[in-house]
């Protein structure tokens, strides 16, 4: 499916006359892929986990948030894909279909597939993710090491509600720290809170 086929979901869903989110438009470049987590205070604060497959940030609804820490598991729901550009975007979404609210962005950098099948042979991110089970290095300012996405409720073909969970891989190494207060937790891109953000009208 193009990238505009894929983002109709996306933009059918908001009116870019009220909204300072993107539109979409630009194409995958750079030699690693890019992920962004943002938190969104929304009807309910959640975390958003986006990771750049081709043209498009395939997306994640994360509750309680990703944590560093190896024992916890982390209900993640698919939500549409969103454009590359929403990778930069942090401001206030006006009340609306889909929850509205202050979105900040907590982390983001780059990530590198690690998927293989069973004779150790790579397998393509977007396959991985198509088989319900995709493993991923991060390489962000707040989350580091490898990951793990394994689809345990729905289908590929979205046969019933799709749900997945998010570990943290055990590494061995320092202590983890889990998740942070949302309320409390600042911007990777502009340092501000959310209160901050809220307050400021998402200015930057």
């Amino acid at each position: 499916m193009s990238r505009d086929g894929r983002l109709g979901e996306y933009r059918g869903r908001r009116d870019f006359g009220r909204t300072r989110e993107p539109s979409g438009g630009r194409a995958g470049s750079g030699p690693a892929p890019r992920f962004v987590v943002q938190i969104h205070d929304a009807r309910r604060m959640h975390f958003d986990f986006r990771l750049q497959v081709g043209d498009v940030l395939r997306s994640w609804s994360v509750p309680k948030g990703p944590s560093d820490d190896p024992h916890d598991k982390r209900l993640a729901v698919p939500t549409e894909d969103h454009p590359l550009e929403y990778e930069d975007f942090e401001g206030v979404i006006p009340r609306g279909r889909y929850g509205g609210g202050t979105v900040i962005v907590w982390d983001r950098g780059t990530y590198e597939p690690l998927s293989h099948d069973r004779r150790g042979r790579p397998v393509g991110f977007a396959e991985s993710l198509e088989h319900g089970h995709a493993t991923f290095r991060l390489y962000g300012a707040k989350l580091h090491g490898a990951y793990a996405l394994t689809r345990f409720r729905g289908t590929a073909r979205g046969d019933g509600e799709d749900a997945w969970l998010l570990v943290k891989k055990d590494e061995g190494r320092a202590a983890a720290h889990g998740t942070p207060d949302p309320r409390r937790a600042r911007s990777v891109r502009t340092g501000r809170t959310l209160a901050q953000v809220a307050a400021d009208g998402g200015a930057e």
